[in-house]
């Protein structure tokens, strides 16, 4: 117990002066890394890393944790949108850490580090001068600088050259998009959401470390790394065995669903308009809004903010941002130059088609039903005009 106050103190002068007054640790020390499974929530869902730091001798038993994020920061949901997203290193007991995780029922896994006592002390004196307050937030980046990713960036920083990431356990190397999908049921709305906001640069292949902003590949990577020709881990352990969570769905509520119904329902629709040589106005109104909205935001995030993940995105040759005027001129009359238009929409379609083909962007499969709603749509919009 007196070791336990005593790093207490002595954490507390660090964080007030220097880090001269971090206590050594012994040779009963070890370093780990943490790995959670998946959780039931979206933000869970691809599971959660950190390291732990441990001395039997001193009492010292604390998670430093690079995923802590504040919801009362000013301008937190702003900042989300932005991409100016501002994360922190908290630093708690071992045993308040995995409160959370036995009250949520997601196993934990702990591979312990084959380092020197230098190097744990090293990796010690790190941590703590990363906890203060003038060093402990980073700009967050869901791909490229997250609670997972920053662990290879730190033993690669900590120890250079003399630590290889082997990446030949890897089936493949895969894109960051093909990475993403493999933690989301394809057919839900968050992974519609996801893939639809994604643009081109995340189907670029992720280097070997890169794979590391998924806790399950940065697990996976410890074991397939070595320091000064050696293998970086000494041993793994389970600390808590519970099942993996699954994302399941049911149908009815999917994006896949829904689209199909529209295809279907726009299909009867425009069969019936033909029929009695009319057009339904409320429903190319809302196709045209709808569509228009969403190219806008998506222009936004690839126009407007810092996401290193949502520029070059080729969504809107489908969802073209314009759309939002035609639906306005459109529901009043019927302007001359909406055959040119008409017909450039679905020209950019094709396009797309071709981006996709050429493997330029991956487009969410769910998209298709979409595409094909439009494409009926458009087509007989053009021989209405033509009347």
């Amino acid at each position: 117990m007196k070791h336990w106050i005593f790093f207490l103190a002595a954490l507390f002068l660090v964080e007030k002066n220097a880090f001269a007054q971090i206590p050594q640790l012994t040779d009963n020390s070890q370093v780990s890394m943490l790995t959670c499974g998946p959780g039931n929530q979206l933000v869970d869902s691809f599971g959660h890393t950190a390291f732990r730091v441990q001395d039997t001798v001193l009492g010292i038993d604390v998670v430093y944790n690079y995923g802590t994020y504040d919801f009362n920061r000013p301008n937190f949901y702003l900042n989300f949108v932005k991409g100016k997203m501002v994360y922190s290193l908290s630093r708690r007991s071992f045993d308040r850490f995995l409160f959370t995780y036995e009250l949520e029922k997601r196993w934990v896994k702990e591979q312990i580090l084959d380092l020197t006592l230098a190097e744990k002390n090293q990796l010690l004196v790190f941590f703590e001068n990363n906890f203060l307050p003038e060093n402990r937030d980073y700009l967050y980046d869901p791909l490229l600088n997250n609670c997972s990713s920053i662990t290879g960036d730190i033993l690669k920083q900590q120890f250079g050259d003399a630590l290889v990431f082997d990446g030949s356990y890897l089936e493949k190397q895969y894109t960051f998009r093909e990475l993403v999908r493999q933690n989301l049921n394809l057919n839900s709305w968050s992974s519609f959401g996801i893939d639809l906001a994604f643009g081109s640069p995340v189907d670029r292949k992720a280097t070997v470390q890169e794979h590391m902003f998924l806790p399950h590949y940065a697990m996976r990577q410890l074991k397939n790394t070595s320091k000064d020709g050696k293998p970086l881990l000494l041993r793994e352990r389970i600390v808590l065995d519970y099942n993996e969570h699954k994302m399941t769905g049911f149908f009815p509520s999917s994006p896949l669903f829904w689209f199909t119904l529209l295809f279907i329902f726009t299909c009867i629709i425009t069969y019936l308009d033909y029929k009695h040589g009319v057009r339904s106005r409320w429903l190319d109104f809302s196709l045209f809004f709808v569509t228009g909205l969403i190219g806008t935001f998506l222009l936004l995030l690839w126009l407007a903010t810092d996401h290193t993940s949502t520029p070059k995105n080729f969504n809107v040759l489908w969802a073209l941002p314009a759309n939002i005027v035609v639906a306005f001129v459109f529901q009043k009359q019927t302007p001359t130059w909406l055959i040119k238009y008409l017909w450039t929409a679905l020209a950019l379609m094709g396009i797309l088609l071709l981006v996709w083909l050429f493997k330029i962007q991956s487009f969410s499969p769910i998209l298709i039903p979409l595409l094909l709603t439009l494409t009926i749509r458009y087509g007989y919009l053009l021989t209405f005009a033509k009347r």
